[in-house]
C-alpha cells in the first residue's frame, strides 16, 4: 500500500539567510547527517539532477523519482529578519509504501522537529564550524517497547527532568561529558556540551531500534574513535 504524504513547518532560525542556506545545502552533517552527492555532477547544487530549485539564498528545492510513482522531495523556503534571523518554511512531501503507514508519517514528523531544532543549535552556537559526524544503531533489544526509558536512565533522565537541566556523564573510551538537556519528547534526546551536539533517536516506536548520532565541532575529534566508545557504550545500555 502506498499514500502520499506532507509535513510542513516554520521556524525562526538565529542566523542570517546565507548561513541557513549554507547549513541546509553544504553543512548538513553539522545538525542532521550527510547528504549523499555524487561527484559526477557536482554533489548537490544547482547541477545536480536532484535540485530542482536553487536560488540562492532564498529558496532551495530537492526532488527525487522513483518507480510506481514514487517520490521524495524536500523544499526550503527562508525570507530573512530583522535582528540577523531569518524564517525557514520547509516542506517534506513524498510517497511512502509501508504498510504501517501511520508509523512512518508520525516518525517522520517527529524527526522533522528534531532536526530543524538541530539546526537552530548549530546556528547559534557552532554555525560554520568544521564538524566530524558519527552514527551508532542500537542492538535488536532496542526495538522492544520501552527502549527509550532505558536510554533516558542511562543518560541520567527522571519524569522530573527537563530542558535546561545540566546532564553530566562518562563514556568509557570517550571520556566524561558535561553538558546541557536541550531537547527532550518522549522518542527523543539532545546534548548539547561547549563542542558537540549529542543526539539520541527512540525509533523502536517507529518499527526500529534507538540510535545515536552525534556532532563533533572540537578540533581534535576523533570520529572512528568516537564512534567505537558509543557504540559500545549504547551497546552496553541494552545488554
Amino acid at each position: 500500500m502506498s499514500q502520499q504524504f506532507e509535513v510542513r513547518r516554520e521556524v525562526v532560525l538565529p542566523a542570517t539567510p546565507e548561513q541557513v542556506f549554507a547549513a541546509v545545502t553544504r553543512e548538513t552533517a553539522a545538525w542532521m547527517f550527510p547528504v549523499e552527492s555524487s561527484p559526477a555532477v557536482g554533489g548537490l547544487g544547482p547541477e545536480d539532477p536532484k535540485v530542482k530549485v536553487w536560488t540562492p539564498p532564498e529558496h532551495v528545492g530537492i526532488r527525487v523519482e522513483g518507480p510506481d510513482e514514487f517520490f521524495n522531495a524536500l523544499d526550503y523556503l527562508i525570507e530573512g529578519r530583522d535582528g540577523g534571523t531569518a524564517v525557514l518554511r520547509y516542506v517534506h512531501s513524498g510517497v511512502l509504501m509501508q504498510d504501517d503507514w501511520q508509523d512512518q508519517y508520525d516518525g517522520i514528523g517527529a524527526h522533522t522537529d528534531f532536526y530543524l531544532h538541530s539546526l537552530g543549535q548549530y546556528l547559534e552556537f557552532f554555525a560554520g564550524r568544521p564538524v566530524a559526524y558519527l552514527a551508532v544503531s542500537g542492538p535488536k533489544a532496542s526495538a522492544e517497547p520501552g527502549a527509550t526509558g532505558l536510554l533516558k536512565t542511562a543518560l541520567g533522565l527522571t519524569e522530573s527532568s527537563a530542558v535546561g537541566d545540566a546532564v553530566a556523564l562518562e563514556i568509557p573510551g570517550y571520556g566524561w561529558i558535561e553538558s546541557e538537556l536541550d531537547y527532550l519528547s518522549p522518542h527523543f534526546v539532545g546534548l548539547r556540551s561547549p563542542d558537540s551536539l549529542y543526539r539520541f533517536y527512540g525509533r523502536e516506536a517507529f518499527g526500529g531500534t534507538v540510535d545515536a548520532a552525534h556532532h563533533l565541532f572540537a578540533p581534535e575529534a576523533d570520529a572512528a574513535a568516537a564512534t567505537a566508545a558509543w557504540q559500545g557504550w549504547l551497546d552496553n545500555v541494552f545488554a
